[in-house]
């Protein structure tokens, strides 16, 4: 199991949460700030089989917003491996 952390520019949020949902992967989102974007931001959760991880990249990626300006990131990703998951 991974879990992907997904930090997104605020425009980007409700799209991508959409689409990643629509392609049946859970999606937790927390509001954030810090130095990664240097705006307004989202952090999305996402935990998936690892088969999984390179298609929730690309839905992330293909559903992100243009970039608005040079040299600033669109998203930042994390994958982790996950030990152990319990839902209770």
């Amino acid at each position: 199991m991974k879990l992907i952390i997904a930090i997104l520019r605020d425009s980007d949020t409700e799209t991508v949460s959409q689409a990643l949902v629509g392609k049946d992967y859970r999606v937790t989102r927390v509001a954030s700030t810090g130095g990664f974007l240097r705006r307004g931001s989202t952090t999305l959760m996402i935990g998936t089989e690892e088969d999984k991880v390179d298609p929730a990249i690309e839905i992330i990626r293909s559903n992100l917003g243009p970039i608005t300006e040079p040299g600033t990131n669109r998203a930042n990703l994390f994958i982790l491996n996950v030990e152990h998951f319990h839902q209770i």
